[in-house]
């Protein structure tokens, strides 16, 4: 479109400049010959200067009309390429609506769109390190019983092989897997939280027993990794999906608390390099260092990087998220806590950190079928950078630091 625009510009002024002069010259022959036979004796040389300067003022008018006509189709031109230009790059700022809605990724070959699966996985020192949380779209962290905090990983792009160690469900860990629409999988919990997970209505499976919701059989045992047996469970995600399909679960849908844009370019990036989340403990304390070139945070967990069992791949991230909420605790002799895991935006503080910057602003959530949603302080809906996300969930300001 660029070249052709440009040659008819050209050639539009060529064609015009010939049939100019060829009338230039006609007009000043005809002069010449009423000249020549009407004139006085004396006023030859007066007419032919008249003659020149018309012709010279033809000539000049001829080319001023050429160059007017160039510089219209030079700007043509130019205004065709600037709408070219602005076309293609709104193309290239907008994100393709066939994205994984938990990850944002383009759906490949590589990238799955399933329905997500919530898993727990423990995080007690003797359980690490940790298998299969590399390929997470999200992690939410927070306590459990004694500063110990867990996760509820969630996988919908990638289809690890092994995830682990599994544990067991606390009420307020299934409030906020519910959160997601997923297919909730543990290992065990205690009687109150399963009548609590049972009246959810969420689709759960329990890769310990039968006793209380459906099974799956999609877990083992690995003694190689731990003495104590609380340590050795893991699971994958395939077996999940076909115990589920068994059990008529819908292998599709979900619903997911991130809206996605673009990284940004790396001299809009910020300078905030280092984020500290102290959940109770030094053996507890995430730590999160920030990469302008890659513009991603690689995880730290204790001092040391937070690394994968099987690849040693450090866990990088995309965007990190601290919610501030209610955490009181312990409630019972079994040290068990109670989160708030709803409310309104007043209610609900929270920072995002994305780009090597930080967002002021709010979480929401009006009930436990809703998914969280997250605004800046403006009210405007936040949109995060494609890729994995770790949301930490605590209590105070003063448990973070950046």
């Amino acid at each position: 479109m660029k070249s052709k625009t440009t040659i008819k510009g050209r050639a539009a002024s060529q064609s015009f400049k010939p049939a100019v002069i060829f009338s230039s010259l006609f007009m000043i022959c005809l002069i010449l010959i009423s000249g020549l036979c009407g004139c006085k004796p004396g006023q030859t040389d007066i007419s032919a200067a008249e003659t020149a300067a018309t012709a010279s003022e033809t000539t000049a008018a001829a080319a001023e009309t050429t160059s007017e006509a160039a510089e219209t189709a030079t700007a043509e031109t130019t205004s065709e390429e600037t709408a070219e230009e602005t076309t293609v790059q709104e193309a290239e700022d907008k994100i393709s609506e066939n994205i994984n809605k938990f990850s944002g990724l383009e759906l490949t070959a590589g990238i799955n769109n399933y329905r997500p699966i919530a898993i727990m996985v423990q995080n007690n020192p003797k359980a690490r390190p940790h298998s299969g949380l590399i390929y997470a779209d999200i992690v939410f962290e927070l306590v459990a019983e004694g500063g110990v905090t867990r996760f509820v990983t969630v996988y919908s792009s990638y289809d690890p092989e092994i995830i682990g160690p599994v544990r067991s469900a606390r009420i307020y860990f299934a409030e906020i897997a519910r959160s997601l629409d997923p297919i909730y999988t543990f290992w065990g919990s205690y009687p109150q939280a399963y009548d609590a997970i049972k009246n959810m209505d969420m689709d759960v499976l329990d890769a310990n027993s039968t006793a209380y919701v459906n099974y799956t059989s999609a877990g083992w045992r690995e003694p190689t990794r731990n003495t104590a047996l609380e340590h050795t469970a893991f699971i994958n995600t395939a077996g999940i999906r076909k115990d589920a399909q068994k059990y008529g679960y819908s292998l599709e849908g979900g619903q997911s608390p991130l809206q996605f844009k673009l990284d940004a370019p790396e001299q809009e990036r910020g300078n905030i390099d280092e984020i500290t989340v102290d959940f109770s403990s030094e053996s507890y304390v995430a730590g999160f260092s920030y990469d302008k070139e890659s513009n991603k945070y690689m995880k730290s967990l204790a001092g040391q990087p937070h690394s994968d069992f099987e690849t040693g791949q450090q866990i990088a991230l995309n965007n990190v998220i601290v919610m501030l909420t209610d955490i009181d605790g312990p409630i019972d002799q079994y040290g068990h806590m109670q989160v708030r895991t709803t409310g309104t935006s007043q209610q609900g503080e929270a920072y995002f950190f994305m780009d090597g910057n930080v967002v002021e602003g709010t979480w929401e959530r009006a009930s436990l079928s809703d998914p969280f949603v997250y605004k800046d302080l403006d009210g405007n809906q936040m949109l995060f950078n494609r890729g994995s996300t770790w949301i930490c969930i605590i209590q105070s300001i003063n448990r973070l630091t950046y």
